[in-house]
């Protein structure tokens, strides 16, 4: 039986005279992979950053398995639980290592544990490989799959991911994807905005697409 995890009601965000969002109305439920196609600029990356409360919308409702908030308020003990990737994923000038452990550090955890949970995701990723290359030095497919272990080291039940295939080789488009398909196989909900074909027809997810700021 399915399980909803975040839902959306209403959301409106208006961005220079633009309703980009116009009352957006969807459900996210457990485990399950979702793909958001639309042209540039149609509000795929406002949307996914409206849902991590990292963008404010205008009004709408939002429930987080079955919490309720009334935007563009959004509550702080949801912020750990929906994380957001960026297309392109700033890394510290740090060890890989120390950029996946940079959330655990700043939640507080001791380092005997984040240790343990860093080792884990660096191998879920296949960055251990290059665990000993500087961070800038990183190709676009190993720094997205740094960023990625660098989310779900956090353990969030949601996990927004802005085109992460985008403006990579085969090689790391495949890595990324396989990642992909294993996170929302671990009960993971994953929404992916995106103009790649293959992640669009990847079997399983289920396809939403933004234009003229409505959700179909």
């Amino acid at each position: 039986m399915s399980q909803v995890l975040l839902a959306a009601e209403g959301l409106q965000r208006r961005l220079g005279g633009r309703r980009v969002l116009d009352g957006i109305s969807l459900n996210l439920e457990r485990g399950q992979g979702y793909v958001l196609s639309g042209d540039n600029g149609s509000g795929k990356s406002t949307l996914l950053r409206v849902l991590a409360g990292l963008e404010a919308a205008d009004a709408g409702v939002l429930r987080f398995q079955g919490e309720q908030t009334q935007l563009p308020r959004y509550p702080d003990s949801w912020r750990p639980r929906a994380v957001y990737v960026h297309q392109h994923p700033y890394l510290f000038h740090t060890s890989v290592a120390g950029n996946i452990a940079y959330g655990l550090k700043a939640r507080g955890e001791p380092r005997e544990r984040w240790l343990h949970k860093v080792e884990e995701a660096m191998d879920w990723a296949g960055v251990r490989e290059v665990a000993a290359v500087p961070p800038q030095k990183l190709s676009g497919g190993e720094k997205q799959r740094v960023a990625m272990a660098r989310a779900k080291v956090l353990t969030p039940e949601l996990l927004l991911l802005d085109e992460p295939t985008a403006n990579l080789d085969a090689e790391g488009r495949r890595r990324v994807m396989d990642l992909l398909a294993r996170l929302y196989a671990e009960g993971v909900s994953v929404l992916i905005a995106c103009h790649d074909r293959e992640l669009i027809e990847l079997p399983g997810v289920q396809r939403l697409h933004l234009e003229n700021g409505k959700l179909s």
